[in-house]
């Protein structure tokens, strides 16, 4: 079975995957894997920017997203004209010839990840390449193209390393593509004395969960700034407690369920 592996830590947003599918399928008649692929308004690969936090303590991370691949694909179990099908390698394709253009698959698909062609009246999505694959290449054109190494593509049972340490982008469809490093969200902010007008470095800074005895601890460094990497998702209601010299201040409980700028903190050393 196939898989693609997508370390998000690599991935820097240059869209070469994405350009290499385009280049692939706009204008090129790859029947029975697929018919061409409009140059606008289809992309069966897409590198979606997200831009987390708020200035000056923002992260923008980047996340290929596609057809999953899924090992029970809903778009299959829906298709009553039977166009869809999964091969032996896992990778799941639309047959053109035998899509009626119903638009089933497209409502059930839980990912966005099939586009319907009005002028051809069927249904699209990425296919892994199959034609490319079947024809002796290794790998997708869109891993081909990756110049950093975030995209990969090959035997599941050569990856099972990466697999064990890789998430799925829904727990309700479990498929062929597994993502590793996901962005976790921050909590972040500056600390500063205002009668010195200085940052303060080496201060602690403890982050709590209000609800429970979790806590987390790192050190303002050169530029008086602390950065909490991976604050645990879902609802989190948080405490800060910043100490340096005997001196403290505390920020009351606030919501760090989505990444947090706390700002400018003003703190007198003693």
């Amino acid at each position: 079975m196939k898989a693609f592996i997508v370390d998000l830590s690599r991935c820097n947003g240059c869209y070469c995957c994405q350009i290499a599918c385009k280049d692939e399928h706009v204008a090129n008649d790859w029947t029975p894997y697929a018919k061409p692929q409009p140059d606008t308004g289809q992309f069966w690969i897409k590198v979606r920017e997200t831009v987390r936090g708020t200035v000056p303590k923002v992260k923008i991370s980047y996340e290929p997203g596609m057809c999953l691949h899924c090992d029970n694909p809903e778009c299959l179990n829906v298709c009553k004209s039977e166009a869809i099908y999964r091969r032996e390698d896992g990778l799941v394709v639309i047959d053109p010839l035998k899509c009626t253009g119903c638009k089933l698959c497209a409502d059930y698909c839980l990912h966005d990840a099939i586009y319907f062609n009005e002028d051809l009246n069927l249904a699209q999505k990425c296919t892994g390449c199959a034609h490319l694959l079947d024809d002796g290449w290794d790998v997708p054109r869109c891993v081909d193209n990756c110049p950093t190494g975030a995209m990969k593509f090959g035997e599941e049972a050569d990856f099972q390393e990466q697999i064990a340490k890789a998430e799925y982008k829904s727990d309700s469809c479990k498929g062929r593509v597994y993502y590793l490093n996901r962005p976790k969200k921050f909590v972040a902010g500056t600390v500063y004395d205002p009668v010195e007008k200085e940052v303060v470095i080496g201060a602690t800074c403890t982050l709590k969960d209000k609800y429970s005895d979790r806590s987390f601890s790192v050190e303002t460094d050169n530029f008086g700034d602390f950065w909490f990497r991976e604050v645990p998702e879902g609802e989190f209601f948080c405490s800060l407690t910043i100490e340096k010299g005997g001196a403290r201040k505390t920020i009351e409980p606030f919501d760090a369920s989505s990444d947090v700028n706390l700002g400018d903190i003003p703190m007198r050393l003693l």
